[in-house]
């Protein structure tokens, strides 16, 4: 049974000092630390994956603060509960929780009542929106992309090898993601087959 602290920084100009001089102020012994300084955004980190294979049954994790682990009540929510299926604890100091507790494993439960209401109450105002644009006339999410002027001309030159695709993409700034949408929708309109 080890204590593990997992220790981040949202930028490589900041510095962990605080966060290690805390765990040492409160008399916490870490076996192991995994400590990156990387946007918690959402769960793809490098040293967060790490501790989450690291990590045995028995062990504890220890943070900072909730917001050292996940951004979003949801990442939040999914990494304890995580670390909950792997029969590992999760002490959070500055909040003061620890899922060990019955107390700890209350407040969990209330995050999660919480993160359910607040993604029900998003799609009931999405969809809220939807219906009001609709009723009104009005379009309603991304725009879609637009064909340019000069989109044959460079189409018919990438087609007959004179350019790479991603030379045709940097001409148009068009972003990879989106030309080959525009690339099918204009054969379909113009009935062009392979």
């Amino acid at each position: 049974m080890a204590n593990i602290g997992y220790i981040r920084v949202s930028t490589t100009h900041q510095n962990t000092d605080r966060q290690h001089e805390l765990f040492n102020t409160k008399g916490i012994v870490l076996d192991k630390v995994f400590e990156e300084k990387i946007s918690g955004k959402n769960t793809n980190r490098p040293a967060l994956q790490s501790m989450l294979e690291y990590i045995r049954c028995g062990d504890t994790v220890f943070v900072e603060s909730y917001s050292r682990l996940a951004r979003s009540t949801s990442d939040l929510i999914y990494l304890v509960t995580t670390l909950k299926d792997k029969g590992v604890n999760f002490v959070s100091l500055k909040e003061n929780v620890d899922t060990s507790t019955p107390a700890g494993q209350l407040v969990f439960t209330i995050f999660a009542g919480l993160a359910q209401f607040e993604r029900e109450t998003i799609k009931e105002r999405q969809r809220e929106g939807i219906d009001l644009a609709l009723k009104e006339g009005r379009a309603y999410g991304r725009p879609a992309a637009v064909i340019s002027d000069t989109f044959t001309e460079h189409y018919q030159q990438w087609k007959s090898g004179n350019i790479k695709a991603v030379d045709f993409m940097r001409i148009e700034n068009i972003p990879h993601s989106t030309f080959y949408k525009l690339v099918k929708r204009y054969e379909k309109a113009n009935n062009i087959t392979e």
